[in-house]
């Protein structure tokens, strides 16, 4: 089992632009379950490594330092979405589908 994963994150949905999807991410995995505090109801760990997010600005940084610090890391593939080419002219065609 991987015990950190190396992605690049995703589109923020709420907006149109893709900033801060450009750098590569290392993320450990957590070694303690969060527990409930039963006073105020805040989730805590003392996992203090669930914390620290690595940035890199290519896939093969992030697993070099990941050989580098002896990571068994876990390289996640981001999803591209096709890019449909259209003119705008297209939008006006008479054969058009709706």
């Amino acid at each position: 089992m991987a015990n950190a994963r190396i992605y690049r994150p995703a589109k923020n949905a709420m907006q149109s632009g893709k900033a801060q999807t450009k750098k590569w991410i290392l993320e450990f995995a957590p070694e303690e379950a969060k527990t409930l505090d039963p006073l105020m109801g805040w989730v805590g760990s003392g996992d203090m490594r669930s914390q620290v997010k690595l940035r890199f600005d290519t896939q093969d940084e992030a697993v070099a330092y990941a050989q580098r610090a002896g990571l068994d890391a876990q390289v996640i593939q981001p999803h591209e979405p096709k890019k449909i080419l259209r003119s705008y002219a297209d939008r006006f065609a008479f054969d058009r589908v709706r």
